[in-house]
């Protein structure tokens, strides 16, 4: 007897229609973001880096000045060094985190 095709197997109408439909959303979504090459994650690493090196060198830099200007037992060199650092990596933290959540949220909206 033969019952024709079932679920999971390769002859399935149903599973071919919807592997063709995964796919052209998939091709769709690709156009639609076709700018976004190797360099545009190359250049969203240095901005990620950037944003965490600046607060760190200006923290170093005010804190030198400080040192020099009011020498005491503090090194406040070295602490609002960590504090630039603290405050770049937050800010950096917060940037991926907030990036992060809107390519979920373009991915449920593409979603059949």
């Amino acid at each position: 007897m033969n019952e024709g095709p079932k679920a999971g197997d390769s002859r399935d109408p149903t599973r071919l229609v919807r592997e063709v439909g995964t796919k052209a959303a998939r091709k769709l979504r690709a156009r639609r973001h076709a700018g976004r090459s190797v360099w545009f994650g190359l250049g969203m690493m240095g901005l990620i880096g950037w944003t965490v090196a600046v607060p760190t060198l200006l923290g170093a830099a005010l804190g030198v000045w400080i040192d020099k200007h009011h020498p005491g037992g503090t090194s406040w060199t070295l602490t609002l060094l960590v504090i630039g650092l603290a405050v770049g990596c937050l800010t950096a933290w917060r940037w991926v985190a907030r990036e992060g959540r809107e390519v979920r949220e373009e991915q449920d909206d593409d979603a059949p």
